[in-house]
C-alpha cells in the first residue's frame, strides 16, 4: 500500500512510493524488476551523496537505468515500486561521472525534492547507513550478509538483524500566546560553533530513552537542557532523520517564560525566548542580534525544527 504523507507535514516525511515488501523475499520477481528499475547511486562512505540534475527548478534525482549502473557498487537493495509501476533500487558506491549533474546531500536538498524523490533519497540513506554499520551481528558477532532485498542482513549462524531506526524527540517550546509578542524558547547547542557571524538555534531535541515514552521523553529532555516545566504537549508529526538512522518525534509544548531558563553547559550553549516578530525577521533576512556580534540563525530547511518552527509561526 502506498501512503502519501501530508504535503504540508515535515519535509523528509514526503513520499510516493509502494514499498512492496510481499516482494523483497520474491528473487524471480526482484530479478525481472532489476531489468526495468531506475536505481539510485547513494555514496554512504561520501556522507550519503547522490547525483541530481543542473537546470532550472527543482533539483531532481538522477536515477539509472539497471544496464547503466557503474562497476563497484554494492548489493542490489529494493526500495520499492512507484505509482507508474516502475521499480526503484539504490546501490551504494562512488558516484558516476555524469555531465549536467552535481553531487548534493540529503541535507542540502531535501526539503527542494519532488515528493517521489524525497522518499527516495531517505530512504536510500537510512537504508544504505544502516548496511555499513552492520556488517557483524549484534547477536552473535559474526558476519552477516544481506538477505530480503536489502532489508534483513543474516550470520551464518541463522540469526537475523533488520534495519534499526533510533527514535528522538525533538520540540519547540512556547508561551502559548498569539500574535506578534507570543514567544518561543529556542537553544544553540553546545557543539554549533558560530559560522560566518550566525549563530544557530533550534529547538531542544534527544534520544528517547529505553522504558521511555515519546511525551515522558520531552519533559525529561527539556528539564535537563534548559531546567523549565512543561505544561501541555502536543505531538505534531514526524520524519526520518538519517544521520545515521533516527525518527524525529515532533512536538509542540507550551511552558511559562517567567521559569528561569537554566542551561546545562554541555549541551546547550546559550537558550533564550524569541518572539514571532523575531522569529519572522530571522526567516525574511533581517538580521536579529544573537551575542558578542553574531546574527541568529534558524535550523536547516530539510530539518523538521525548521517546520515546527513554521508551524508555530502561523498559528499565530
Amino acid at each position: 500500500m502506498t501512503g502519501l504523507a501530508d504535503p504540508d507535514g515535515p519535509p523528509l516525511a514526503r513520499t510516493t512510493l509502494d514499498r512492496a515488501a510481499h516482494r523483497r523475499d520474491d528473487p524471480e520477481w526482484l530479478a525481472r524488476a532489476w531489468e526495468q528499475a531506475r536505481v539510485l547511486v547513494v555514496d554512504i562512505a561520501g556522507g550519503g551523496r547522490a547525483l541530481v540534475g543542473v537546470g532550472p527548478g527543482r533539483p531532481t534525482l538522477l536515477l539509472l537505468a539497471a544496464s547503466e549502473v557503474p562497476e563497484g557498487t554494492s548489493v542490489r537493495l529494493f526500495l520499492g515500486v512507484e505509482p507508474d509501476g516502475t521499480p526503484v533500487f539504490a546501490v551504494d558506491g562512488p558516484l558516476p561521472v555524469v555531465p549536467e549533474t552535481r553531487i548534493v546531500s540529503l541535507r542540502e536538498v531535501g526539503h527542494l525534492l519532488t515528493d517521489s524523490d524525497a522518499g527516495l533519497f531517505t530512504t536510500a540513506v537510512a537504508l544504505g547507513n544502516w548496511h555499513a554499520r552492520h556488517a557483524y551481528s549484534s547477536i552473535t558477532g559474526l558476519p552477516t550478509t544481506v538477505t530480503d532485498a536489502g532489508w534483513t542482513r543474516v550470520d551464518e549462524s541463522g540469526a537475523h538483524i533488520w534495519p534499526r531506526t533510533d527514535p528522538a524527540m525533538i520540540v519547540l517550546v512556547h508561551d502559548g500566546k498569539p500574535g506578534p509578542d507570543g514567544r518561543c524558547l529556542l537553544g544553540n547547542n553546545a557543539a554549533w560553533r558560530p559560522h560566518d557571524g550566525v549563530r544557530r538555534f533550534s529547538c531542544l531535541a534527544g534520544y528517547v530513552e529505553p522504558g521511555e515514552s515519546a511525551e515522558a521523553a520531552v519533559h525529561r529532555e527539556v528539564s535537563e537542557e534548559v531546567g523549565i516545566g512543561l505544561d501541555h504537549v502536543e505531538y505534531a508529526g514526524s520524519q526520518a532523520w538519517p544521520f545515521p538512522g533516527s525518527l524525529m518525534l515532533g512536538f509542540l509544548a507550551h511552558a511559562d517564560p517567567a521559569q528561569p531558563v537554566r542551561v546545562d553547559p554541555a549541551e546547550i550553549a546559550f537558550a533564550r525566548w524569541f518572539t514571532r516578530r523575531e522569529i519572522a525577521d530571522v526567516l525574511a533576512g533581517t538580521p536579529v542580534d544573537a551575542d558578542e556580534g553574531n546574527r541568529v540563525g534558524m535550523p536547516p530547511p530539510s530539518s523538521i525544527a525548521l517546520y515546527l518552527v513554521h508551524r508555530w509561526l502561523d498559528e499565530s
